[in-house]
């Protein structure tokens, strides 16, 4: 799944191998899932959007909820997010948890004054920023690996490649960069030139691994960090109070960065005492959606509501880079004649990958119902569809030929990968005098069509919250706990029985508070 080229051509070979392909697949789902955004007033309420108004949520959530306002507000809602992961590799298990203070939701609604002799009866303007996605996560992992190593993949590579590689190729890949230091154009150069893969022929193929033999203890750590945000504008009006109807425009930054590392301690063995790998990812994107949004009252007991969210069509940036670092016994090697030598490197840098695409999120819609209890609360729940198999990815970052490969086998590997899901929202709040006591609850189903690693990834969200509320002010606070499962594989191999993956279960905890005024 390496990104990892040092210019136009070779990015463009390792474009077309399936597996690089699986890996914007995966890109395009991560920069497209909403899990749970919202006020902390919605948030308790599961993330139900579609049949409710008068909350700033509506501005990005149904907006013709915008239509319900009358007067303005202004609200803003810190947060707390602790992110807690347990990962399980080669049958051992580590956890972590972090938390991250941030301000996921700010906005400012105007309603215009009522038209009682008129049918449409008032309107409202509203802008909010908005945390959509969170990416911020970490995990810990490691085992004892008696059948394979990060050593054994390089080698397949190798090996396996079409046309071979040869001695001159893997000379000529290292460089020197502007600094002067050497630097690698790939990770089988890199290790051809530390002697951790070796000639035998004269012309090079096949490669050996210094040590393909010994057990090794493997570990690794991931961390990531940044987010999905939005800035939107909305308008609604209502027509009778009984007819509410709006639209929105939103304007999304993509935030995203992660670091990894993973290490292969060697046991017993003559030549090596660890080879570790480091990974960097930076992206950066802007995008932009729509949305229309329609809000009918039936009778003060019922009302239903749907929108319609067009495709987020997004500008992505990324940049990725790696690195290796190895230690010898001894700090000796054996080179080409068996002769025992200082290694020219310990470590390597890999010339960093930089490229640009454009993704088209999938088309999003939802219908809901709410049934009122007089002035003592309500029930509330939406239905979520969500076309993962339409997202589409292209660029123009490379020939012609390029971009229309890396267009039609991405598209192939979305379908091949993602299918259309529908999610669940439920919630409710009961209402005394100011006081408000909220509790929801949601259903976000598993997008992947290929489950025979045996990991359901479909998440549970559970929500709970209480809140005041007079004539001038009201203060909210949320609380949202997720479980789910997850899974990273560090390399692969042709023989699927020699290589591990590590089993992530998920279970981040969001707080919020959110205060509001009126004027």
């Amino acid at each position: 799944m390496s990104k990892t080229s040092s210019g136009i051509a070779l990015l463009f070979s390792l474009l077309t191998s399936s597996a690089a392909f699986a890996q914007y697949a995966t890109d395009a789902l991560r920069y497209s899932e909403i899990n749970q955004n919202g006020s902390a007033r919605f948030q308790a309420l599961g993330g139900n959007h579609a049949a409710i108004g008068g909350d700033a949520s509506s501005i990005y959530g149904n907006p013709a909820g915008l239509g319900f306002y009358n007067r303005s507000e202004f609200t803003l809602s810190p947060a707390v997010t602790i992110a807690g992961t347990k990962a399980n590799y080669l049958g051992n298990e580590d956890k972590q948890s972090s938390s991250l203070f941030n301000i996921p939701q700010a906005s400012v609604v105007f309603a215009s004054q009522p038209g009682f002799q008129r049918k449409w009866k008032r309107s409202s303007f509203g802008i909010s920023f908005s945390r959509q996605q969170s990416f911020q996560n970490g995990y810990l992992y490691g085992g004892r690996n008696n059948n394979s190593a990060y050593i054994d993949n390089v080698l397949e590579t190798v090996n396996n490649a079409s046309p071979p590689y040869t001695i001159k190729e893997l000379e000529d890949g290292l460089k020197n960069d502007a600094a002067g230091n050497p630097i690698a154009n790939s990770i089988p150069v890199a290790y051809y030139q530390m002697y951790l893969i070796n000639p035998t022929t004269a012309s090079g193929p096949p490669f050996a691994a210094i040590d393909g033999q010994s057990v090794v203890d493997q570990s690794g750590d991931f961390t990531s960090k940044g987010a999905t945000s939005q800035w939107t504008f909305a308008y609604a009006g209502n027509l009778d109070d009984k007819f509410y109807l709006g639209g929105n425009i939103g304007f999304s930054r993509i935030k995203y960065d992660y670091s990894s590392r993973f290490s292969d301690d060697y046991i017993n063995s003559p030549s090596l005492t660890y080879i570790d790998q480091f990974e960097d990812f930076t992206v950066r994107g802007n995008g932009f959606n729509a949305s229309l949004g329609a809000i009918y009252k039936f009778n003060p007991m019922f009302q239903i509501g749907g929108t319609l969210i067009s495709p987020t069509i997004s500008a992505i940036k990324e940049t990725y880079s790696q690195s290796v670092a190895a230690g010898f016994v001894g700090g000796k090697v054996k080179d080409g004649n068996g002769n025992l030598i200082t290694p020219p490197y310990s470590s390597l840098p890999i010339a960093a990958n930089d490229f640009e695409y454009t993704l088209i999120g999938p088309m999003r819609g939802n219908l809901g119902g709410t049934v009122f209890f007089q002035n003592k609360g309500f029930l509330t729940a939406t239905i979520e569809y969500v076309g993962y198999s339409g997202m589409r990815a292209t660029t123009s970052f490379l020939d012609a030929d390029g971009n229309r490969s890396f267009k039609n086998d991405t598209k192939a590997e979305i379908k091949d990968t993602f299918r259309n899901t529908v999610n669940f929202r439920l919630g409710g709040e009961i209402r005394a005098n100011i006081f408000r006591a909220r509790i929801g609850g949601a259903y976000i189903a598993d997008p992947y069509l290929d489950r025979t690693d045996g990991i359901d990834r479909s998440k549970l969200l559970f929500s709970a919250g209480v809140g005041v509320r007079n004539d001038r002010f009201f203060v909210d606070l949320a609380g949202t706990f997720t479980t789910y499962k997850s899974a990273y594989t560090p390399y692969y191999l042709n023989d699927a029985r020699n290589y591990g993956s590590v089993e992530i279960t998920n279970r981040p905890v969001n707080v919020m508070l959110t205060g509001g005024v009126f004027f």
